[in-house]
């Protein structure tokens, strides 16, 4: 099967380069400063702009950056999927 893949193989680029897509559903408020965001499905996770467009393209950054650490404490654990029916 090594043969198969060839060398140079790197899965991590691989799912980089053909990940899919995640969409997150995210709740906006406008205030006297611009736009508040935040994710309810992702504790804590929030942010801010100037504008709307602002402030979903920092709520994007923020989804990033919150998905990388649960990626890292998650490091090491035991995995396993549940699926939710709704």
């Amino acid at each position: 099967m090594a043969g198969f893949l060839g060398r140079g193989f790197n899965s991590r680029r691989l799912h980089q380069r053909f990940s899919m897509e995640s969409r997150y559903s995210v709740s906006l408020r406008k205030t006297e400063e611009g736009y508040s965001v935040w994710v309810p499905g992702l504790p804590g996770c929030a942010s801010q702009g100037h504008t709307e467009q602002e402030a979903l393209e920092n709520i994007r950054d923020a989804i990033r950056g919150y998905l990388e650490v649960a990626e890292e404490l998650a490091a090491g654990g035991e995995k396993r999927e549940v699926v939710l029916e709704r």
